[in-house]
């Protein structure tokens, strides 16, 4: 068993969700915490649904799900929600402001012995660690979406994190049944996020500018990786209309690439405005819970009754 009993994780959104629902399912007593009673009842109505994939997709029991409930707790009270933690697990937005001011808030509340690790997906944690006022005990612990398939946690250090600190953090992630992935030194994006950016930009691009429909981008995918069981278009809907922008906004910015902040936008005003964002509401690029590349057929040879509109698509004037 490792050190690691109590955990906190900090920011209730999409994965925060996910890996407090996982890690109390592996047998990890876990406070959520968010800033508004909102967040939370949103956060266990999640929780309702993750329970019911655990049931039919994991074959977890009843009782398995009884006690995964029983290790949660959901709090707005900074003080009480890390009291007894010996991890923190940072997942609020990807928004440097956000998570500097989080680690501060929290940085003379926590016991002395606990440590933090960053659920970023694109930033590094040496941005921060002077912020959480323990160095030494804090890291990079990145998870995926869908963790309980996806099973796989980025363990990446800064400069002074402990041998201690990335010890007992490694023994976590395998506890709660993830594959450690080491980033040897530190890179914007790790490992997975590094190829991921980059194909969600590339797929988000052909879409703003009128390249292909999210349905082709998607189907040109996953017959040319055939076994994937989702394309660049219906990722950007798992990972949540928010983070995606989030995600392009920044590094557009930072990059000076006007074509990721014209995706950003995209996103924005087709999506997010109108309440859209993605599988956590049930609609994004595709309808959920049955999304349209699942149907059977989505990548077989159509009929002749497709020409016509397929010719309109590509014949245009400049």
């Amino acid at each position: 068993m490792s050190k690691i009993k109590n955990l906190t994780v900090m920011g209730s959104g999409v994965l925060g969700g996910q890996i407090a629902w996982h890690s109390a399912f592996k047998g990890k007593s876990v406070t959520v915490l968010d800033i508004t009673e909102e967040a939370l009842v949103a956060c266990r109505l999640a929780h309702d649904q993750y329970a019911e994939i655990y049931l039919q997709e994991l074959g977890a029991s009843e009782n398995d799900i009884a006690a995964t409930r029983g290790r949660l707790s959901y709090e707005t009270d900074t003080c009480r929600a890390v009291a007894n933690a010996d991890l923190v697990i940072e997942a609020v937005p990807e928004v440097p402001e956000i998570k500097s001011a989080a680690y501060q808030n929290i940085a003379h509340l926590l016991p002395e012995h606990t440590l933090i690790a960053t659920n970023s997906s694109t930033l590094l944690a040496s941005d921060f660690a002077s912020d959480t006022g323990r160095p030494g005990q804090y890291c990079a612990l990145h998870f995926a979406n869908l963790i309980w398939t996806m099973n796989l946690a980025e363990i990446m250090a800064h400069a002074t994190t402990s041998e201690e600190t990335l010890t007992q953090i490694a023994e976590f992630a395998i506890e709660i049944g993830m594959v450690p992935i080491p980033v040897e030194k530190e890179q914007n994006g790790y490992v997975l996020n590094t190829w991921l950016v980059a194909l969600i930009n590339a797929a988000q691009t052909l879409v703003t500018n009128g390249v292909s429909s999210p349905e082709m981008v998607d189907r040109t995918y996953l017959i040319g990786n055939r076994g994937a069981t989702t394309g660049p278009i219906g990722i950007i809907d798992i990972i949540g209309m928010q983070t995606a922008y989030n995600i392009l906004n920044h590094w557009g910015n930072e990059n000076d690439d006007k074509q990721m902040l014209k995706n950003a936008e995209y996103i924005q005003s087709h999506f997010i405005d109108k309440g859209f964002m993605g599988r956590p509401t049930g609609q994004g690029y595709y309808s959920y819970p049955n999304p349209a590349y699942q149907d059977e057929g989505f990548l077989d040879v159509p009929d002749f009754s497709c020409v016509p509109e397929l010719v309109a698509k590509v014949k245009w004037t400049p």
